[in-house]
C-alpha cells in the first residue's frame, strides 16, 4: 500500500512537479487548497507526510493526525507549525532552508534602494509629466554616508551586508548566535548599540513568540531620528500601529516591507498607501528558480526522509 502525502495549501504556486516526484517515489498524492483546520484533518487522517504552505499545523490537527511522520513546509520559518508538539510526538520537520536566500537578500537591498532613492515617488512623477518640477517628492540622502544595520545574520543577513557593503559607509551586525563576522568589514554590535547607529535597520529574524512586536513603540522611538526600517522577514516582528505613528512623527524617515502584521494586509492597515512605506506583498522569495525548487525541495525533502528511514 503506497504511503499517502497530502498537501494542505500550496499558496500561488504550482505543485505540480512536487507531485510527480511523489508519485514516482510511490506516494498517494492528495491536493488541497486550505488553510481549515477540519478539512485538513478529515483528508490527512492517515496521511504519513504533510505538505504545508500558510495553513496552521497546531496540536488539536496533530493530535487528529494518527499516521503522520513527516511534516514538509514550503517555506522557510516555521511560526506556523507547533514545533513543540512535533518534537514530543516524534515527527519529523523539514524547511526550505536557504533556498531563496539570494533572492530576498537581492530584494530586501532593491526596496532599501528604492525607499532611499524615492524611485516609487520620482516614477510616478514621471508619469504624471512632472520633469525637473520643484519640490521635489522626496530628496534622498547620500547612501555612502549612511551606516547600515543588519538584525540576523544568518544566510540571508550575510547576503544583505555583502550587497549593501560597496554602497554603504559602514555595516554592522547584530545576532546572538554570531559573535563576530568572518569578514572584518562587518562589525558585530550589541543589540541597543544596533537600534541606536543603524540609519538604516534591515530585519533578518525569525518569527518567534518571543520577537513578536519587537519593533513597538519603545523600539522606535530608541531608533536614531531620521533613520528607515527594512523588513523582508516576518511580519509579526513589526508592530504595524506603532511604525505608522513612528512615520507620521518623522522620528523615522521611511520603512521598505515585503511583510506585515496580518497577511494579507487589511484596508485598514495603517501602512496601506502611506507616503513614507514602500511595500511588496510578500514577495522577496520569488523568482524563476525559486517558482520551481520551493515545490520540488518540498517534495525531495519528504522522498529523503522516508528514504533515509528505509536505510
Amino acid at each position: 500500500m503506497n504511503r499517502l502525502a497530502v498537501y494542505t495549501d500550496t499558496d500561488d504556486l504550482d505543485p505540480t512537479e512536487g507531485i510527480k516526484l511523489l508519485k514516482a517515489a510511490g506516494f498517494e498524492v492528495i491536493k488541497l487548497e486550505t488553510h481549515d483546520q477540519k478539512e485538513i484533518a478529515e483528508v490527512a487522517k492517515h496521511a504519513e507526510a504533510l505538505l504545508v504552505g500558510y495553513a496552521t499545523i497546531s496540536k488539536e490537527l496533530i493530535d487528529e493526525l494518527e499516521s503522520l511522520e513527516v511534516v514538509s513546509l514550503l517555506s522557510t520559518g516555521t511560526d506556523n507549525v507547533d514545533t513543540k508538539v512535533l518534537a514530543d510526538r516524534n515527527i519529523s520537520l523539514f524547511a526550505l532552508g536557504g533556498v531563496a536566500s539570494e533572492e530576498v537578500a537581492s530584494h530586501s537591498i532593491a526596496i532599501t534602494l528604492s525607499m532611499l532613492r524615492g524611485v516609487d515617488k520620482f516614477a510616478a512623477a514621471a508619469q504624471r509629466l512632472e520633469w525637473f518640477k520643484t519640490p521635489y517628492p522626496v530628496v534622498p540622502p547620500r547612501i555612502s554616508t549612511l551606516k547600515l544595520g543588519v538584525l540576523g545574520f544568518g544566510r540571508i543577513g550575510q547576503l544583505i551586508a555583502r550587497y549593501g557593503a560597496p554602497m554603504f559607509g559602514s555595516v554592522i551586525f547584530h545576532d546572538p548566535f554570531v559573535s563576530q563576522s568572518l569578514d572584518p568589514q562587518f562589525k558585530s554590535v550589541s543589540f541597543d548599540e544596533l537600534v541606536k547607529e543603524s540609519d538604516v535597520l534591515s530585519i533578518n529574524a525569525p518569527a518567534t513568540a518571543e520577537n513578536k512586536y519587537l519593533f513597538n513603540k519603545d523600539l522606535f522611538a530608541a531608533m536614531k531620528p531620521g533613520s528607515y526600517l527594512v523588513n523582508a522577514s516576518r511580519g509579526s516582528i513589526v508592530d504595524s500601529s506603532a511604525l505608522a505613528a513612528a512615520l507620521k512623527s518623522g522620528h523615522l524617515a521611511g520603512a521598505a516591507l515585503d511583510v506585515i502584521d496580518g497577511e494579507p494586509a487589511k484596508a485598514d492597515n495603517p501602512l496601506l498607501n502611506n507616503p513614507k512605506v514602500l511595500l511588496t506583498p510578500h514577495v522577496a522569495y520569488l523568482s524563476q528558480f525559486t517558482q520551481k525548487a520551493y515545490i520540488t525541495v518540498q517534495a525531495q525533502n519528504v522522498i529523503d526522509f522516508f528514504n533515509e528511514k528505509a536505510g
